[in-house]
């Protein structure tokens, strides 16, 4: 190992890396795995300026490990048991027959094309029937899919990364740890290594949970110390479980985040946005680490071999393991190519590949150089592919609409309404959501499209239709609802993407909530509040639509009706959906739709024009 001054640098370095690699990557809108492994390459075979293996030693290793438990009960923490009831089938169906015939044919291809002994074909198709829920969930969010592939998709990829990791375990030990002489034996060590992995990783991840559960429902932990402590109790059940049987850790942080993510009695977003922002900084930092292990040589070594292995996988193994897993499950053609079409491999394949070469490194049976380099190769192989086509796929198969620009509007009330019926008269897909019937009930006999529930509620985001919906405006009458619709739907939309009413106190109030604490952008200005919009409607106000020209420009717009026009929204030539924002305000140009809240002039008031709502 190093010094601790070389160490420092070198983990400065790295996060700097990490952290800057991400943020250029949401700038260039590319998968962020993509120039993380770049920079790895950069920093490490490229440079040397970086060698895990002299820099770190022997902590390289367990530390890995104890990232990848966290990356994983993050993930599982994202997933909601009530989508089973829609998915359930083809969800089982893929982590079970797909897990299947994926791991056949990833074998034969080792074989065959990468020209490996059987024992490592075998250990490579079973590690690499591991997707990548670090991808895919960018992916997810980036494509927005329509139906339930979007659903499918994320449970996939996070459950299976602990099939996909035991499985591979389980070979490993059977035929590089104990060297089981014939099939039978070998069968006969991974059915008894399946059995104690479940029975300690079920076991104790549930039992574990329960306990943190009654922890926080007892307020036995505070507030500032709950994320901390979740933190503490995740790394601690994942290295006793390893210590009781290797490689159990997965499963049983998998099930944590399960438990703790479906349980209804205590609140834990708080710990979630906790394991998040980790998650993006061990991300960053492990595929920078690990890539940084890679030696060209290994890869050049595979030759034509590598691609032609990628190539298979992506082209004849996925599509053919979705195909025949969802036959009879329901699944449209289109959803069964969409999923065809979806399996990037990430840090869980390239953590465990690791892992397994440092651990038999001094043993009597070494794993070779080209295991890691055909696992690194796929890795970039498939982050590349499904990261630049899977959203133009996804289009082409009438899944996914590019730059969504409808409005999910929190809130039925008449102000909402005569704005939602303005958006859609310019073709801007609108959904209101109240926990008013009355309200809705008027929506829905006007045309609008209409849900009656808590915006709040997490059953909501399952009940959406979010088809062509790119962003949430909360106009409801109480700030707290609204605000937290905002922070609610930011994780779907992006925070830049969900908007809210100014709150109703004024600058003068001591009771004032801090700006820091209250999430959207602010809609129209710092004036328009609930009562405020909600009077000028009282007062005959109407939202109007305006199409702008040279002849007819937005000062003429103004001199008709005055300053107190406010401007709403714009809409280009392009059907491009602008809103009005205080951090953001609106300039028409001429070919623009303006859609103003305006005190009519004489014209409108003796009829409806294009564009009009009534308030009422």
């Amino acid at each position: 190992m190093e010094s601790p001054e070389k160490i420092l640098v070198a983990l400065a370095a790295v996060f700097v890396l990490g952290i800057g690699g991400q943020w250029l990557a949401w700038r260039v809108r590319v998968p962020s795995i993509l120039l993380l492994m770049g920079l790895g390459v950069v920093v490490g075979p490229a440079t040397n300026w970086i060698v895990p293996d002299e820099l770190f030693g022997s902590v390289l290793l367990p530390t890995v490990s104890l990232a990848v438990a966290v990356i994983l009960f993050e993930g599982s923490m994202n997933l909601r048991l009530a989508d089973l009831r829609s998915i359930g089938w083809p969800l089982g169906s893929l982590l079970t027959v797909g897990v299947a015939i994926t791991w056949v044919l990833v074998t034969a291809a080792a074989r065959y094309v990468l020209a490996l002994d059987w024992a490592t074909s075998l250990l490579l198709g079973a590690l690499l029937v591991v997707t990548g829920p670090t991808v895919i969930g960018p992916l997810l969010r980036h494509i927005r899919p329509l139906g339930r592939v979007g659903p499918i998709a994320r449970w996939e990829g996070v459950v299976i990364d602990p099939i996909g990791a035991v499985l591979a375990v389980l070979v490993y030990e059977a035929l590089f740890v104990h060297n089981a002489p014939d099939f039978g034996s070998a069968w006969q060590i991974g059915a008894w290594g399946l059995m104690l992995t479940l029975i300690v990783g079920i076991g104790l991840g549930g039992g574990v949970t329960i306990l943190l559960l009654f922890a926080l429902r007892k307020h036995m932990v505070p507030d500032h110390l709950q994320s901390p402590v979740t933190l503490m109790v995740v790394l601690g059940a994942f290295a006793a479980s390893n210590v009781m049987h290797e490689e159990t850790g997965l499963v049983t942080v998998t099930v944590m985040g399960l438990v703790l993510a479906n349980q209804k009695k205590v609140t834990v977003k708080h710990i979630l946005q906790f394991k998040e922002n980790l998650t993006v900084l061990l991300i960053s930092t492990l595929f920078i680490v690990l890539t940084a292990r890679l030696n060209f040589a290994d890869i050049a070594q595979l030759s034509w071999r590598g691609p032609l292995f990628v190539a298979v996988l992506i082209v004849f193994v996925r599509p053919l393991s979705v195909y025949v897993a969802t036959i009879g499950t329901g699944l449209k053609l289109a959803e069964r190519a969409f999923l065809g079409w979806l399996a990037p491999r990430g840090i869980v394949a390239a953590a465990v590949a690791s892992v397994f070469a440092l651990q038999s490194a001094g043993g009597e049976r070494p794993l070779g150089s080209e295991f890691v380099a055909a696992t690194f190769l796929v890795i970039a192989g498939t982050v590349l592919v499904y990261g630049l086509t899977t959203g133009y796929v996804a289009r082409r198969l009438g899944l996914s609409v590019p730059d969504p620009q409808g409005v999910l509007i929190a809130s039925a009330h008449p102000a909402a309404r005569a704005i939602a019926h303005a958006l859609g008269k310019q073709n801007i897909a609108v959904q209101v959501v109240d926990t008013n019937r009355e309200n809705i009930r008027i929506a829905r006999m006007e045309g609008l499209s209409t849900l009656y529930a808590n915006v709040l509620s997490e059953t909501t985001l399952e009940k959406l239709d979010l088809g062509g919906i790119g962003r949430m405006m909360a106009l409801t009458p109480n700030d707290e609802v609204n605000s937290l619709a905002a922070e609610h739907f930011s994780e779907l939309f992006g925070r830049s993407q969900v908007y809210r009413l100014a709150p109703q106190q004024g600058a003068g109030d001591r009771k004032e909530v801090s700006e820091e604490l209250i999430f959207g952008r602010k809609l129209f200005g710092d004036e328009v509040t609930y009562p405020a919009l909600d009077h000028r409607f009282e007062e005959g106000a109407i939202v109007k639509a305006t199409r702008l020209t040279e002849e007819y420009p937005w000062s003429e717009f103004l001199e008709k009706y005055g300053e107190s026009a406010l401007i709403l929204f714009k809409v280009d030539e392009l059907g491009k959906l602008t809103i009005s924002t205080t951090d953001s305000p609106l300039k028409p140009r001429p070919g623009d739709t303006v859609i103003a809240l305006v005190d009519p002039s004489e014209g409108d008031k003796s009829a409806v024009v294009e564009g009009t709502a009534p308030a009422g």
